[in-house]
């Protein structure tokens, strides 16, 4: 047993030790040599393919051209702006999700969307990743508005977590983006009040000393949704950021067709355009499908149905609703985000319904009456659907009645968690139906087809894909030089955090080799920031390999261990089981302390810490082949 007091010493001890260790103190894997040569930022192996990746590209350059692409970041010393246009995206071009752009001119810089992105595989515990806005902090007294396209929040997540570092500018957005920053501002009663500016589609604006910005409308999922022309001093530039083509059989609709009529009186200077969807060929189906098949669902299903969609997903929501209205059935909505939604649709007249029942009334009215929307078609672990599916949901227990519908598509990365949605759901025996059985789901991003379409609409000088990870920009660049004839060196395919600038009186474009900070920047509970990359790497390793503590006792003067040294081990081995190991590695730690100590005074308890680290480590793997995160705490006596 350790004494209250040495308890004391042995977390100060673990403290200093996480801080300390290096990863050169783990022995290396016979079974992966390339860990030898991980550097201290665990990037070894990451950076040997980056220049296999890079070798090839500069081989395959020289018999092609090829667009604009990132140098080698420098992430200081960026130049003086000068007389150039400077446009830098801050997110969004390496991933999907956290879109931050930054629009600058001399002395006035507005920002286009402030997104954040869901944690990833290789960011455990992290609750969102946002935009680093470090290069926006250090000039935020040159910031004059912040404008958003809509309301989804891979384009107003980020906002609660940078306004205030950014020095709470206004907000410009339409009525429903408003709502929705707003609704999400309430969880943060700290922070200062908003600037609110809510304005409409189809209207010009005054920023600062040189831009005037002009939105029009564009389709998408969500209600409000607007494209942006920023008319600056050297031209303007076009932001499209997610959309999609209403079609009817690969035909734009009419209202489409208006939408973009405007450019063809336009010359535009840079145009930026959602590259999500561009792998996907041809036409989406169209929404107006969608919403007819699943209101025929509605119509004809014999009992229950229960529908599984995105709470993004407003307007699919609202057709939904006015289908059950047509049909004399009540609606139940389960989810925080679904009844967030369905509040501000409400609130905004968009829908008018008297059938919504509370979900604790289910029960009273006929089964074939009932239709229910709810959050969790991805398989999230405590949504409502997949609480319904594993028989945890308080009110509704599945019969072989019941129709779920799953009106979304899958999102890469959840394919196992909706697999596992979908073989419980199987197991209750109700009928399932998916967006591969049926019409249900069209993507609110468009297909290549689309993306080309709108391209063929617009007069532009340059092009920067944007919305996507970076093989989807390079496609999308293709795209642009392929349908529109545009020159390699007038497109610019950007990572996040590069600069790109517009000179010579708009005639030419260039990546700087110095980028703004682009570090990730992450929320961590109360933590916002770049957490420290040794903090994500002792999550990842603890829970694929677990830890081992060791407590050992040393006689300050002579240096031999008081006792048998304490061993603390979680998520490793179970040691009720394992006492022939930990026996052989209590003798590996007392030869390793004695011998390191031996003949030495004062004893440098960091020097017998790291070797004690690096002799377990290696007995371990040799005997496990596990890499335990392993802190040796030597208190001396």
């Amino acid at each position: 047993m350790i004494h209250k007091e040495k308890k004391n010493a042995v977390f100060a001890s673990i403290v200093e030790n996480q801080d300390k260790r290096t990863p050169t103190q783990r022995p290396s894997n016979p079974r992966n040599r390339s860990e030898q040569n991980t550097n201290s930022n665990g990037a070894g192996r990451k950076n040997a393919r980056t220049r296999q990746r890079g070798q090839s590209f500069r081989s395959s350059q020289m018999k092609h051209r090829h667009p604009i692409k990132p140098k080698k970041e420098v992430s200081h010393n960026i130049p003086p702006i000068g007389d150039n246009l400077r446009i830098i995206p801050l997110g969004g071009v390496e991933e999907i999700g956290k879109n931050m752009t930054v629009i600058e001119y001399k002395d006035d810089i507005i920002i286009v969307d402030a997104g954040l992105q869901f944690k990833e595989a290789d960011t455990p515990g992290i609750d969102f990743i946002i935009p680093n806005v470090k290069y926006l902090m250090e000039r935020k007294e040159k910031i004059r508005g912040l404008f958003i396209t809509h309301g989804h929040l891979d384009h107003i997540g980020a906002i609660p977590y940078i306004i205030d570092q950014i020095g709470n500018p206004p907000i410009y957005t339409r009525q429903f983006g408003a709502l929705m920053i707003q609704k999400r501002q309430e969880e943060y009663p700290h922070l200062p009040a908003l600037q609110m500016k809510v304005i409409d589609g189809n209207e010009k604006i005054l920023i600062g000393k040189h831009f005037k910005v002009e939105t029009f409308p564009i389709s998408h999922t969500i209600p409000d949704s607007m494209g942006l022309i920023i008319e600056t001093p050297m031209g303007k530039i076009a932001f499209i950021e997610d959309v999609r083509v209403d079609n009817m059989a690969g035909v734009p609709t009419e209202e489409e067709v208006r939408q973009y009529e405007k450019f063809k009186k336009e010359d535009i200077l840079l145009l930026t355009m959602d590259s999500t969807s561009i792998e996907k060929p041809g036409f989406s189906i169209s929404e107006t499908l969608v919403t007819e098949n699943i209101e025929k669902i509605i119509k004809d299903v014999p009992g229950r149905l229960i529908i599984g969609t995105f709470a993004s997903q407003v307007e699919r929501i609202i057709s939904i609703i006015e289908a059950a209205d047509k049909y004399g059935k009540k609606i139940v909505v389960d989810g925080r985000s679904m009844k967030s939604n369905l509040e501000i649709i409400k609130q905004l007249e968009l829908l008018r319904t008297k059938n919504v029942i509370p979900i604790n009334e289910i029960n009273n009215h006929k089964p074939d009456k009932i239709v229910m929307i709810a959050t969790g078609a991805q398989g999230e672990e405590y949504a409502a659907l997949m609480r319904i599916a594993n028989k945890t949901h308080k009110e509704i227990s599945l019969n072989r009645t019941d129709t779920v519908l799953l009106s979304s598509s899958v999102i890469p990365g959840n394919e196992y968690a909706i697999t596992k949605l979908k073989d419980n759901l199987y197991r209750s025996e109700a009928k399932v139906i998916t967006y591969r059985d049926s019409d249900i789901h069209a993507s609110g991003h468009g297909n290549r087809g689309e993306l080309e379409w709108i391209h063929k609409q617009i007069n532009y000088r340059f092009f920067m894909p944007v919305h996507g990870h970076h093989f989807m920009l390079r496609q999308h660049a293709e795209l642009s030089q392929v349908s529109k004839n545009t020159p390699p060196e007038n497109v610019v395919i950007p990572d996040n955090g590069s600069i790109i600038e517009i000179y010579d009186e708009g005639k030419k474009i260039k990546i700087l080799e110095a980028k703004a900070p682009s570090g990730v920047m992450m929320v961590d509970g109360f933590s916002i920031g770049d957490i420290q990359e040794v903090v994500i790497r002792d999550r990842k390793m603890l829970a694929e390999e677990g830890m081992f503590v060791i407590i050992a006792s040393v006689n300050t003067r002579t240096g031999k261990l008081k006792k048998s040294p304490d061993i603390i081990s979680r998520g490793f081995v179970y040691l009720r089981e394992s006492q022939d190991l930990l026996q052989q590695t209590r003798l590996i730690i007392k030869k390793t302390v004695e011998e390191t100590t031996a003949g030495m005074n004062p004893i440098n308890f960091d020097f017998v810490k790291n070797n004690v680290a690096e002799n377990v480590s290696r007995f371990l793997f040799q005997k496990t082949a596990k890499h335990p995160i392993v802190i040796p705490v030597i208190l001396g006596v």
